[in-house]
């Protein structure tokens, strides 16, 4: 049997398991994915040991995207971004990826978005906003990075071409030109509140939001009530781990199946 799985802390609430083993059964593969919980401080042992056990390959999430960087030989990609969330243990020393970057590309080609010479605002300056501005960047488009620490935006600007940054008091300012708006902050995950006011939304936007609990956030409610388009957070979700699969088992992916079993579990 081919095991395959997620290492984080906490990894309880993941939908990788489901969404992984429907792709299993739709191909007949006689393979399990499983969920790791360790101590940041056994991540060394984890990786080697997983190596040991012959476990072909492993999803990376909070809070050891970057802790595993010096057990893997990255591709260029996550050598790029500074993070990985999976690894190949097909070879030696296994390869890290980031995914998260291919979720978020495949994820606008799958609404037919294009994003070369788009203006975009990406809310945030953490993870999941590091993983769409790299995202954005390799497309070609020009975007605006706000975040509540200012710094952290300019930041992460000051990696990528065609980016500029500042706080959110710009999104008034910025927004009415903009192509494509991007949340990746948590907000409207916990409670129903927007990081943007309603009546900054218009019609000519493209609102992707990356969270996912729960699928239609006062966001991306807001955003349709103008008229724009949306997308919710489950599809970078389902690319990236589209992508890992197809990495590990170098195989097309059953993309429908694995995405119907992750909504039947956001629903």
């Amino acid at each position: 049997m081919d095991v395959y799985g997620l290492i984080g802390n906490p990894v309880g609430h993941s939908l990788s398991p489901p969404m992984h083993e429907a792709a299993y059964e739709e191909l007949g593969m006689n393979a399990r994915y499983v969920t790791f919980e360790p101590e940041p401080e056994a991540i060394e042992s984890v990786i080697t040991g997983a190596q040991a056990l012959g476990i072909q390959g492993l999803n990376v999430t909070i809070p050891f995207k970057q802790d595993v960087l010096e057990q893997v030989t990255c591709d260029p990609t996550a050598e790029r971004i500074g993070a990985v969330n999976t690894i190949d243990f097909s070879t030696d020393p296994p390869t890290g990826y980031n995914t998260d970057i291919t979720g978020v590309i495949r994820t606008f080609k799958h609404h037919d978005i294009t994003l070369e010479d788009r203006t975009a605002v990406i809310i945030g300056a953490g993870g999941a906003a590091r993983a769409v501005a790299f995202a954005l960047a390799d497309a070609g488009a020009e975007f605006h990075i706000v975040n509540r620490t200012e710094s952290k935006a300019e930041s992460l600007a000051a990696e990528l071409e065609g980016a500029t940054a500042g706080g959110l008091s710009e999104l008034p300012s910025v927004l009415p030109d903009a192509d494509i708006l991007i949340n990746a902050t948590s907000v409207g995950m916990e409670e129903d509140q927007s990081p943007v006011s309603a009546e900054l939304l218009h019609a000519d936007l493209t609102v992707f939001d990356a969270v996912y609990r729960p699928l239609q956030t006062k966001l991306l409610r807001d955003a349709q009530a103008v008229g724009a388009e949306t997308i919710d957070g489950a599809w970078m979700l389902l690319y990236q781990g589209v992508a890992a699969f197809e990495i590990w088992t170098d195989k097309e992916a059953p993309v429908s199946t694995m995405n119907q079993e992750l909504r039947n579990r956001l629903e």
